[in-house]
């Protein structure tokens, strides 16, 4: 036979805060990598009129990140355009696609506020049907909530143990991401 050994797929998961451009990089990424591309927002508002929708989100998450899985088991790339604020979700959905016989990706984008307020002020001006109004509090609530990833995280290296009350990283993102695990 003699052929050469399938390249595994890869996992690419979005890191950053509302307007870093997660959203054109996911689509930059699909058609590169002829990769299932899995954004939230582009079906949060149209099935709930929402982008939260009272824990939906969530729910939804778990269900993309339930068939990324399944994708990555039978050769697709998959590109997972959550956001993925903490280390612990990031850390989760490496070692799930690490199990899925995957590669993983991190793809982080920054941004500073200043540009990040603009390019969301235009979102909500020029396509308000495909976001959703965000304040300067809110843009400031996100900024503390989300964990930067460091270089060590974004190489990939390693992934640390799941937090305390999880055996496993598939019990804390079935928390996380109800749905998640079937």
């Amino acid at each position: 036979m003699g052929g050469r050994d399938p390249v595994p797929p890869t996992l690419f998961v979005l890191v950053g805060l509302p307007g870093a451009g997660k959203t054109k990089r996911a689509r930059e990424l699909e058609v590169t990598w002829q990769a299932l591309r899995l954004t939230p927002d582009e079906w949060m508002i149209p099935l709930f009129g929402d982008s939260e929708a009272g824990g939906r989100r969530d729910v939804l998450e778990g269900r993309f990140v339930w068939l990324a899985m399944r994708a990555l088991r039978i050769g697709v790339n998959v590109v997972l355009d959550f956001g993925c604020w903490s280390t612990d979700e990031r850390s989760a959905l490496r070692h799930l696609a690490r199990t899925a016989g995957a590669n993983c990706e991190l793809v982080y984008l920054a941004i500073n506020e200043s540009e990040q307020q603009r390019r969301i002020t235009s979102r909500w001006t020029d396509a308000p049907e495909s976001t959703f109004e965000m304040g300067a509090s809110d843009l400031e609530r996100f900024s503390r909530l989300f964990e930067v990833p460091d270089n060590e995280e974004l190489s990939g290296s390693k992934i640390g143990p799941p937090p305390l009350g999880h055996a496993t990283w598939e019990s804390w993102a079935a928390q996380r991401w109800p749905t998640s695990v079937a």
